[in-house]
């Protein structure tokens, strides 16, 4: 593990100095680009004048030069030619403004470029880049625990460094053919359910943080491998009245009259662990029910009945049909309802049946109630279920 992180390690620094190498260039190289294409604007700009001026005083002389060579030839003339030629060369004389010429601007006038550069951008960068990066000998928080559920994992992370302070953790995951993590969790919890996880398949998992008022997110923990044995909670597909995600998963209530109960596909859920749903909410009834029972039975609109324990949307818990006298509040948008189960048995169990007895813990809404469920034979799974009167509900179970 040493030698495989600092390897590691190395390669990290030395890509992301060659990065930032590559990135310092690209901006000095285009920052010269910017002063040089200044120095030609202000070029053109400034000496634009000046040659249209130049340009002004070499036509002036070149026309007096015309002239001087005229007023010559007319002088050199015989009588009859000489008084026609002076006669054109006064009149053009008068039509040219000698004495005028444009106006030169004074020599500090006229613009004289330079450079400024200042040696302290060099201090700066010195400064910035001898307390760039850091080298971690163990990360501020590791992963502590996975736990199986049907078709998911609830991870656990800790943080092992007395003097951090976490704000935010962030968790990644990838399957071990894969080559990528992608984010599965970010938020200021330390456990997550990885959900839509393949049974009996190896899973990679890590963790970072982020300290109290910082932006970047601490070293990556230690990769860890995770796996679930446990095949995901499916609902039955086909139920009228009811539209299933693709994994089977989510369960909506359609616009379906048709009414009834919405079982598990497979007796999934086992003593000692925990079944959760999850809602969104629609118009409630008196006879919505989300809960177990020891077996399907069609026919029937709701759990509210015998050899089944539910909650209905209400808050009302029913035991083989009957309401208890404690009640949990309404279901709510969002909110969870979880069941835990565990067996306490009262005389022998065989295939003659017998007395068995189950310690039942529902909560919602952060409150519970916990009451024991006696049942005339054993049961070694259970079903789910849910029924809904109208349209608009959607339950998520795992």
């Amino acid at each position: 593990q040493i030698k495989d992180s600092a390897t590691l390690t190395r390669d990290v620094l030395e890509q992301h100095f060659s990065d930032l190498k590559g990135t310092l260039k690209k901006l000095l190289d285009e920052r010269l680009m910017s002063l040089l294409q200044e120095v030609d604007v202000i070029e053109q700009e400034s000496i634009k004048p000046l040659d249209e001026c130049q340009k002004l005083i070499e036509h002036g002389v070149s026309t007096a030069d015309d002239l001087l060579r005229e007023g010559e030839s007319a002088v050199d003339g015989d009588v009859g030619q000489q008084n026609e030629k002076l006669c054109n060369f006064t009149k053009k004389a008068l039509h040219i403004q000698l004495d005028s010429l444009p106006e030169v601007p004074s020599l500090v006038d006229v613009p004289c470029l330079s450079a400024q550069l200042d040696d302290c951008l060099l201090t700066i960068l010195k400064n910035q880049i001898f307390r760039h990066g850091t080298v971690a000998s163990r990360p501020p928080v590791q992963l502590e625990e996975f736990v199986e559920k049907p078709g998911g994992i609830l991870v656990r992370w800790c943080k092992v460094d007395d003097d951090f302070i976490p704000q935010d953790y962030r968790l990644q995951y990838r399957k071990s053919t894969a080559s990528h993590f992608e984010d599965v969790y970010v938020g200021s919890e330390t456990e997550f359910i990885v959900l839509h996880i393949d049974p009996n398949v190896d899973y990679q998992f890590r963790v970072c943080a982020r300290g109290d008022g910082r932006q970047e997110w601490s070293p990556w923990s230690v990769p860890q491998i995770g796996r679930t044995t446990l095949v995901p909670h499916e609902w039955t597909a086909g139920l009228e009245g009811y539209s299933l995600s693709s994994r089977r998963n989510i369960a909506l209530r359609n616009d379906s009259q048709s009414c009834g109960v919405l079982y598990s596909k497979a007796p999934t859920y086992f003593c000692g662990q925990t079944l959760t749903f999850r809602q969104t909410v629609g118009q409630p009834d008196r006879r919505d029910s989300l809960g177990v029972c020891v077996e399907q039975r069609n026919g029937d609109d709701s759990l509210q009945r015998d050899k089944a324990v539910c909650i209905s949307t209400n808050g009302a818990v029913f035991v083989n049909g009957k309401e208890m006298t404690n009640q949990l509040p309404a279901v709510t948008s969002g909110s969870t309802v979880t069941f835990d189960m565990e067996v306490v048995q009262l005389g022998p169990c065989n295939n003659e049946g017998g007395n068995f007895k189950l310690r039942v813990t529902i909560s919602s809404n952060n409150r519970e109630v916990v009451f024991d469920w006696v049942l005339d034979q054993c049961c070694g799974s259970l079903y789910f279920g849910c029924s809904f009167s109208y349209p608009g509900w959607k339950v998520l179970v795992f």
